[in-house]
Order: structure tokens, then C-alpha cells, then sequence
């Protein structure tokens, strides 16, 4: 017998009465779930077996009923995306495209990132201040190895500044205008640098002539080079500071020393000046009066007895110059002696010339007086003159 065959055929039960009676039982069992779920004594809740048990048994049962829907969105999306493979590899391609200049900027701003913060990472001992500038320019030929560099005076760069990079010395700067300065590199026939053997300290001088290598002349002491040894800046002269690296010594094919330079391992772009001047930047005045160096700047404070006898001796001293200029002082207030003139010598008179007269007979004189007339002395002054009238 069917449902509606019974009793209850023509029962009919509004909807919106139904709903709320639903309604009201379903808020009434749960306020008496919430009143008697209370914990007990212990801590347990009141229907902890029960909801374990449920979920024990639910569990299982969930995920054999789920494993069906998890296969079905698998085939569709498989289905899906074999469909629209095409579409998806286009949409793909477009992209790769666009990015394709966008790696290659990344790996360009990589590359100059590590090149700057390689640079940054240079310190000298003693700290020297430094300048970052970037190659403009290159001059290469048989015997020209030089560079243009975008700074210059403006940034406080002389000439004879010593310039680096990363790996080490490069060379000096040999012009500056305001904004531009010209660098000379090692290898330049040009280039004369002092340096030293880091092994044995022994000096030399780095003599460009056009090559990768540069030549180690004037090499002092036999047997102070060997192959591999390192090469730094020695410092004498002034012009550079003492240390920083240069290259590895190696044997040339004509038999002399040469040096490869740490700066050939990397393109010679962005390098770091030294505004170097001379080693009175280097040192600090104050720390040179700190002890225990300021007994060798400053003279030591003076004891009582040493006092005593550098007055003594400053008095003594002072004594001396006043006695000096009192005596001084005298000599130029006594008369000075009046000093003869010298008698003027006569000038002698030429005898005038007149007409000759006869002459007249002279009396015999005695043989002894013609001796010693000869025999006396002639007179002090000589007689004037007689005029022309009184003359014979």
C-alpha cells in the first residue's frame, strides 16, 4: 500500500511551518549538546568518546567518498590542458620574449654590481681618500698604452695619482682637465714605477715597453727574484703609497724578469683613483705627540737644577751682550784722531829756452871736493825754480 493510500492522504502541512519547526528543533538540540558537553572533573569533555569514535569511523569513509572527486578534477585538468597545449606554448613564447631584454639587463646590472662592490671593498693601511671613475676611452698602439677617465680636477685629481681596480695597480694619472683626466697604464714605454719583491723586499723599478709584461730592471741583490713571487709598489720616491699589489714575477723569453699584472685578469672600465699627494696625508700630527712618541717630538719638562742652570746661563749670556754693547757705545763716543794732510809734491817747471851766452872762465877747485861733492846727500826738498830772467 502506497503512502498515499493511508490515513494520511490528505494531510496537508504548510512548508513555512515545517521549516520553523525544523528550525526550532535543530537550535533546541543544540543548546542541550552545548548545556551537557560541559567538562567534567578531569578536563575530558562530556562526549569525547562519542565525537572519537564518529570521527574514527567518518574518516575513512570521507576520504573513500572524496578519492572519486580528486580522479575527476585530475582527468579534467589533464583534458583540459592537452586541449589547450597550443594556446598555453603561445602564451608562453609572448612572455620568454618580453623578459628575454629583461635577463639580459639583470645579468649586465649583476656584473657591474659585483665590479662596484668589489671596488668599494678596497682599503688601504693607512686609509687614503679614493675616487670611482669609469674608462671613456682607450689609446692603444706599439708604444701609447693610455686611458681617459671621466674625472678630474673637479674631484679633487691630480697629476701622479696612482689608480686601481679590483685586482690591483693599473697606472698614474698624467693629465687633468675639469672633467676628464688621462691615466698612463704600466705597460706604457712612458711608465717608471718603483717596486718591490714581497719575498725578499728587494727594490726595482717596473719599465713599460709596449707588452702584457713589463720588464723588472735594476733588480738589487742576486738571486731576490724568483718566479711567482709578488710584486707591490715599494713607495720610494713618494709618489705612490707602499703595498698594493701589482703582478707575479715570470720569466721572459729573452732571459730578463718580467711581471703579469693582477689588472689584466678583467676589463680595465671602472677603476678607483687614490688621491694620494704624499705621505704627510698619510700621518696624523696629533697622534704623533701621544705617548710613548711624544718624547721624540716634544722636549721633556725641565727639573729644578736644570731650570737653575739654564737661567744662570741665560744671565751670563745677557751680562755678556750688554758688556759688548757698552763698549761699543764708547768706542764710537771717543774723538777720532785728525788725520795731516800730505804735503802737495811741486810740480817741476820746464826750463825756457834762451840764446846761448859765451862762456866764462871758472876757478880751479881742489880734486877732493869733486868726491865729496858726490858723496853728499841730496836735499829734502827740492829748490824752486828760478825764473827765466835769473838764468844763466
Amino acid at each position: 500500500m502506497a503512502f498515499r493510500d493511508g490515513p494520511f492522504e490528505n494531510l496537508k502541512v504548510p512548508l513555512a511551518w515545517t521549516a520553523a519547526v525544523v528550525v526550532v528543533v535543530a537550535i533546541g538540540a543544540a543548546v542541550l549538546l552545548l548545556i551537557t558537553d560541559r567538562p567534567t572533573s578531569d578536563g575530558a569533555a562530556g562526549y569525547a568518546d562519542a565525537r572519537g569514535a564518529t570521527e574514527a569511523v567518518a574518516g575513512p569513509v570521507g576520504g573513500v567518498f572524496a578519492a572519486p572527486v580528486r580522479w575527476a578534477g585530475a582527468v579534467t585538468d589533464f583534458v583540459g590542458g592537452y586541449f589547450f597545449a597550443v594556446s598555453e606554448n603561445r602564451r608562453l613564447k609572448a612572455e620568454l620574449a618580453e623578459l628575454q631584454p629583461w635577463r639580459d639587463q639583470a645579468i649586465a646590472l649583476k656584473n657591474v654590481n659585483a665590479r662596484y662592490e668589489a671596488m668599494l671593498g678596497l682599503r688601504t693601511e693607512p686609509a687614503i681618500p679614493m675616487v670611482t671613475a669609469r674608462a671613456i676611452s682607450d689609446v692603444r698602439g706599439p708604444f701609447n698604452r693610455a686611458k681617459l677617465l671621466d674625472v678630474g680636477s673637479s674631484k679633487t685629481v691630480r697629476i701622479g695619482n696612482p689608480v686601481m681596480n679590483e685586482h690591483g695597480l693599473i697606472g698614474r694619472i698624467t693629465g687633468v682637465t675639469g672633467g676628464v683626466s688621462r691615466m698612463v697604464l704600466l705597460t706604457d714605454v712612458a711608465s717608471r714605477t718603483p717596486v718591490l719583491v714581497d719575498r725578499t723586499d728587494a727594490r726595482a723599478v717596473l719599465t713599460g715597453d709596449g707588452s702584457d709584461n713589463p720588464r723588472l730592471e735594476f733588480v738589487r741583490g742576486v738571486g731576490s727574484v724568483q718566479a711567482g713571487d709578488r710584486i707591490l709598489s715599494s713607495g720610494d720616491g713618494g709618489g705612490l703609497p707602499r703595498g698594493i699589489p701589482i703582478g707575479v714575477a715570470a720569466k721572459g723569453i729573452d732571459g730578463s724578469w718580467r711581471v703579469k699584472l693582477f689588472s689584466d685578469r678583467g676589463a680595465i672600465d671602472y677603476v678607483r683613483v687614490l688621491l694620494f699627494q704624499d705621505f704627510g696625508q698619510l700621518i696624523d700630527p696629533n697622534a704623533l705627540n701621544a705617548p710613548p712618541l711624544a718624547g721624540l717630538t716634544t722636549a721633556p719638562e725641565p727639573t729644578a737644577a736644570q731650570a737653575g742652570a739654564i737661567g744662570d746661563a741665560a744671565a751670563r749670556r745677557q751680562a755678556a751682550a750688554q758688556a759688548q754693547a757698552e763698549r761699543a757705545r764708547a768706542a764710537a763716543a771717543a774723538p777720532a784722531p785728525v788725520a795731516t794732510p800730505p804735503r802737495p809734491t811741486p810740480t817741476p817747471t820746464r826750463p825756457v829756452a834762451t840764446s846761448p851766452r859765451p862762456p866764462q872762465a871758472r876757478p880751479s877747485a881742489p880734486s877732493v871736493a869733486a868726491p865729496a861733492a858726490q858723496n853728499a846727500p841730496a836735499p829734502a826738498q827740492p829748490a824752486p825754480a828760478p825764473s827765466a830772467e835769473g838764468r844763466i
